[in-house]
């Protein structure tokens, strides 16, 4: 009897297509969310969520949810994460239909805003609960926006990355670094939009396409699940003959891979190249080789695939994971999936810091007194000595009588002398100025 026989019609099921949803939140996760063309994600589910009822009205996305309605009327959150949290809870029941029997949730949104910073963590929470791997794409603001939208940018980014399996941050100051500054406003958003649609689409082709080295979900899940950190994804295309080179260039001139340096600090990195029936294992090659030298202690996963739709190009997507520095248990999170306030802040890759160690710092320990001791007494023929060699070539025989230096004797500081020492600038301001410097009293 054959021993696999047994075997034989689990491995012939067919366990289905990988079911995703999309889910645009806030205003700038619905425009990213315009901007994703349906036929680049057939069978993917779109949803636009924001408490902006008119804003969503013009949404081109079919799906679409008011998030909040009976609380805010439509009216948005005013920039308040708040309200945005408070109005996803509020439609919880309705959110959960969105991730339930999903495999795999994204998440689009922009954080520094009311409804994106404070809904996206509800839903990440949402779909975590619902058995979803969850990869939220967001935005980080401008440095002109201020200060405060920054902080309040870096908080939500943090509740964030408490639930979702993984966040991949692009920070919009990097992009706008690429740009030509007489770049219109329109012409800047709709790039960065571009860049998390790239992201999104990269994942979901690596996924969907059938390649001679597969890339299957459980790969994905290896390098994002449970993570909770910000990783690195990035997209590049090139043509011609020296495309591998150049699709390599490209990856390194991404604003998410820092010239390399999200790929030397990643534990995990999934790479996916495809291109027309033309691709050769030497262009894989070529292009691995310069990949695992930017990475060498990182566990690298490989697909290929080929898809005669990219005719001469060229196409590598790329996921950088890297493991939290502090692990992060179901205790330390809040209701609302936000993270407990801990003394040691995670690190932040994506986005800039806003803690500050001044009141934290370890206080330097006191310094030795630094006591010169006065010179000595001078005999009256060193004093002599002395005068004449200043007087000298002053005058023929006229002397120029000088004070001597004042026997003062240095005294003890009697019932302070185990007092700590006033220190200022390395000095101690306890002994006089002229013994401290060695300066003799003519």
């Amino acid at each position: 009897m054959n021993p696999f026989h047994a075997m034989t019609p689990e491995l012939a099921e067919n366990p289905g297509p990988i079911k995703c949803q999309i889910i645009g939140v806030g205003n700038a996760g619905c425009v990213a969310l315009e901007q994703m063309a349906p036929a680049d994600f057939e069978g993917v589910g779109l949803v636009a969520l924001s408490t902006h009822a008119r804003a969503l009205a013009q949404c081109a996305v079919r799906e679409k949810f008011a998030l909040g309605y009976a609380l805010r009327h439509g009216l948005g959150t005013g920039g308040d994460p708040d309200q945005g949290r408070t109005a996803a809870e509020k439609d919880a029941d309705r959110l959960r239909t969105y991730c339930e029997g999903r495999d795999l949730v994204f998440i689009l949104a922009g954080m520094g805003g009311g409804t994106g910073g404070g809904a996206a963590p509800v839903i990440a929470r949402l779909a975590k609960e619902a058995g979803a791997l969850v990869l939220a794409v967001v935005t980080l603001p401008f440095d002109w926006e201020g200060p405060r939208r920054q902080r309040q940018a870096a908080e939500c980014l943090e509740q964030l990355k408490a639930v979702a399996d993984s966040v991949i941050c692009v920070p919009n100051q990097k992009v706008f670094k690429l740009l030509d500054e007489n770049t219109s406003v329109l012409d800047t958003f709709r790039l960065i939009n571009e860049v998390l649609v790239q992201g999104v689409r990269g994942i979901w082709r690596l996924l969907s396409q059938t390649g001679m080295i597969r890339i299957d979900f459980t790969d994905l899940c290896a390098v994002t699940r449970d993570r909770h950190s910000a990783n690195a994804l990035a997209t590049a295309e090139a043509a011609g003959e020296n495309r591998s080179r150049a699709v390599v260039e490209k990856l390194l001139a991404h604003p998410l891979v820092e010239g390399g340096r999200a790929l030397a600090e990643s534990d995990a990195v999934l790479v996916s190249l495809m291109g027309d029936g033309s691709l050769t294992m030497a262009e894989i090659r070529r292009v691995m080789e310069h990949i695992n030298r930017l990475c060498p202690d990182a566990q690298v996963i490989v697909g290929a695939a080929v898809d005669p739709r990219l005719e001469d190009r060229l196409s590598l997507t790329l996921i950088a994971g890297r493991r939290a520095a502090v692990e992060i248990s179901p205790g330390d999170r809040d209701m609302n999936g936000g993270e407990a306030p801990s003394p040691t802040p995670a690190p932040a890759d994506e986005g800039p810091q806003f803690e500050t160690t001044f009141f934290h710092s370890p206080q330097s320990p006191r310094l030795p007194s630094r006591f010169i001791p006065p010179p000595p007494e001078l005999t009256p023929e060193k004093r002599e000595q002395v005068i004449a060699q200043k007087t000298k070539g002053r005058g023929k025989g006229k002397i120029r009588m000088q004070q001597g230096v004042l026997p003062l004797e240095v005294v003890s500081k009697g019932r302070f002398e185990k007092s700590e020492p006033t220190i200022y600038r390395g000095e101690d301001l306890d002994v006089p100025t002229y013994v401290r410097r060695g300066v003799a009293l003519n």
